[in-house]
C-alpha cells in the first residue's frame, strides 16, 4: 500500500490500524541536537485523545508514546525517530455487525472495491485514529519551529454545523473541549452535541489555522508550492473536503483591486494572500480554514449495500464523535507543522542563510 509517507526533507511515515495492537511511525531528516523528551510530544497527544468529554468519542486511548530511536541521552541524533503508540481499549465487536456491508461516506466500500478486502475493524488503516502518529511527529517539527525560528502554529474550530464563531481569543482556544476562541459559544456547543447524541447523527466542523512568524522564501516554483503541498497535508486528514487558503473562495468576488495585497515601506497592508505569492511564503502569518464533513459512523439507519450487492439497512454502533471536526484541531496544527518544516529544510538547502534559508 503506496502513500504512506510525506515530506521530502523532513519525512514522515505510519504504520498501522485503529484495531491493531499499535500505531507507528519514522520520522527522517530531523536535524541532530534538538532537546525532545516524551513529555514534549504527550502534551499534542493528550489534546487529541479521544474519552477527555462526553462531547467526543468515549474509546479510552492514553496514546502514550514511545521513542524508539533517534534520540539519545535527551536530544535528537540525526538519525530515523522511531515512534509508537499501543492501542488498548478496542472494542472490534463493535463492528461486527457492519463486518460485510459498507457505511455511507466511509472509506469502506472503495478499500473492498481496490484491494478486495478491508479491516472493517473501526475501519482500519482509514480510521481517523491513525493520526494520532501524525499529532506525535507534528509535535517534533512544531518544536523545532518554534525553538529555532519562532514559529508559532495554531488552530481553532472556525464552525460546529449551523453555528458560525466569529470572535477568536486565542487565549481561550485551550480551556474547552470544543477548541473555540469564543468561551461564550461553548454552552450552544454542548446543547447541540446532545441534541445530535439524541437523534443518532453527526455533523461536519470548519478549522482556521494560521502560522506566525513564518520566514519569507518557503516553497518550491510551480509543482511544490507551498501552498500546494499544505493543501495536501491538509487534505490528507480524514474527513477534510476542503481547503482555504487565504480569501479562499472569497477571492471569487473579490476585485484585483481589492484582492491584491498593497504594499509600503511598512511592508504588506492585507493579507488576502493567506502569506503566500507564487508558491513561496511572503514572511506574513499563514491562513486557511479547513471544510471536515459529519462522522459517517452514526447509528441513524440509513441505506446501502453489502458485499454480495445486497442491498441492506445500516446502523453503526459503537463509540464515535457526533463531530469529528472538534479533535480535527491538534491534527491540523501537525500537518501545518510538518510542512513547513520540510519546505524551511528545503530552502536551507537550496539557499543556505538567505532570508528564508536563514
Amino acid at each position: 500500500m503506496a502513500g504512506n509517507s510525506i515530506g521530502e526533507l523532513f519525512r514522515l511515515t505510519t504504520f498501522g490500524e485503529s484495531h491493531g495492537p499499535a500505531l507507528g511511525g519514522v520520522v527522517d531528516g530531523c536535524p541532530p541536537g534538538l532537546a525532545l523528551t516524551v513529555e514534549d510530544i504527550q502534551q499534542d497527544l493528550d489534546r487529541r485523545r479521544p474519552g477527555q468529554s462526553r462531547y467526543t468519542s468515549q474509546r479510552r486511548e492514553t496514546d502514550e508514546v514511545e521513542i524508539l530511536s533517534g534520540v539519545f541521552e535527551g536530544e535528537t541524533t540525526g538519525t530515523s525517530i522511531g515512534l509508537m503508540i499501543r492501542n488498548t481499549d478496542q472494542r472490534s465487536k463493535d463492528y461486527s455487525d457492519i463486518r460485510g456491508k459498507f457505511r455511507p461516506g466511509h472509506a469502506d466500500y472503495t478499500y473492498w472495491a481496490k484491494y478486495g478486502r478491508r479491516d472493517y475493524r473501526g475501519g482500519g488503516r482509514a480510521s481517523a485514529r491513525e493520526t494520532a502518529i501524525r499529532v506525535a511527529a507534528g509535535a517534533i517539527a512544531r518544536k523545532y519551529l518554534r525553538e529555532s525560528l519562532g514559529v508559532q502554529v495554531r488552530a481553532c474550530l472556525e464552525a460546529m454545523g449551523d453555528i458560525r464563531i466569529e470572535r477568536r481569543d486565542w487565549s481561550g482556544v485551550e480551556d474547552n473541549p470544543f477548541f473555540s476562541p469564543d468561551p461564550d459559544r461553548v454552552p450552544e456547543l454542548e446543547q447541540a452535541i446532545d441534541r445530535l447524541r439524541k437523534e443518532g447523527d453527526s455533523v461536519g466542523a470548519q478549522i482556521h489555522v494560521e502560522a506566525q512568524g513564518v520566514p519569507v522564501g518557503l516553497g518550491e516554483p510551480v509543482f511544490d508550492r507551498l501552498e500546494a503541498d499544505w493543501g495536501k497535508a491538509l487534505m490528507a486528514i480524514n474527513a477534510v473536503k476542503g481547503v482555504a487558503v487565504g480569501a479562499g473562495f472569497q477571492s471569487v468576488t473579490q476585485k484585483g483591486s481589492e484582492h491584491g495585497d498593497e504594499m509600503d515601506a511598512s511592508g504588506f497592508l492585507s493579507n488576502n494572500a493567506g502569506g503566500v505569492l507564487g508558491g513561496i511564503s511572503t514572511g506574513q502569518p499563514l491562513t486557511a480554514s479547513i471544510a471536515i464533513k459529519a462522522t459517517s459512523s452514526i447509528v441513524t439507519p440509513r441505506r446501502s449495500l453489502d458485499i454480495e450487492g445486497n442491498e441492506v439497512s445500516i446502523a453503526t454502533k459503537g463509540r464515535h464523535d457526533p463531530c469529528v471536526g472538534i479533535r480535527a484541531v491538534p491534527i491540523v496544527e501537525a500537518m501545518t507543522a510538518l510542512v513547513l518544516m520540510d519546505h524551511y529544510l528545503r530552502n536551507r538547502g537550496q539557499c543556505g542563510l538567505r532570508r528564508g534559508g536563514q
